[in-house]
């Protein structure tokens, strides 16, 4: 009976050993593998991080770069405001004066056309315009046919009424209009236009 039994046992052990040492080996050789796939993970999330490293880096000089520019734009954008702050001093500390045409004048031919001598730049040839209302307006810095025909009808009226009642009853409607005519000359045109007015109105 033992030789039949032990030869049994025998290739019974033998097999149990055998299947143990293949799956023994097997597993070893999975650990291997997912050693091995571990390393090769591990070495590309190495490089990975390195390359992010490398990334990071540039963007730090980047950002340098970025805040140096930033602070010479604002320095520019300073000195740009002050200069000009400083301009804008300067025009408006400066009075810009309107420079007045020179007036051609023709005595002879304004007191062929109006019958009377004329004197340049006497505002009474102005009809409506008598030596106080003229004094009123020279004081008032308006000393010229030009200037006069320069100053808008309210703002005579503003002259006339800052006189007083005996001034402000009279309407400068006309008298602009008037005074460019003498100031261009066109005497025989205000003549005309006088003959139609009734005290400058």
């Amino acid at each position: 009976m033992w030789c039949y039994l032990i030869p049994f046992l025998t290739a019974i052990i033998g097999a149990i050993l055998g299947w143990l040492l293949r799956h023994l080996t097997c597993k070893c050789d999975d650990e291997k593998t997912k050693n091995k796939e571990l390393l090769t993970e591990n070495e590309r999330l190495q490089a990975e991080l390195e390359k992010a490293l490398s990334a990071n880096k540039q963007l730090d000089t980047d950002l340098s770069d970025c805040i140096a520019n930033n602070k010479e734009l604002i320095s520019n954008k300073n000195k740009f405001e002050a200069g000009a702050k400083a301009a804008s001093e300067i025009l408006n500390a400066t009075t810009i004066e309107k420079v007045e045409p020179s007036l051609v004048f023709d005595g002879v031919l304004a007191k062929q056309f109006l019958g009377k001598k004329i004197i340049a730049d006497n505002l009474t040839v102005v009809e409506g315009v008598g030596p106080k209302i003229a004094e009123l307006f020279n004081n008032a810095g308006i000393k010229t046919w030009y200037q006069l025909s320069e100053t808008s009808v309210e703002k005579c009226q503003e002259i006339l009424d800052a006189g007083g009642p005996r001034f402000a009853i009279h309407k400068p409607t006309t008298w602009p209009k008037q005074a460019l005519l003498a100031f261009e000359g066109k005497w025989e045109e205000l003549n005309t236009w006088q003959d139609e007015l009734d005290g400058g109105r």
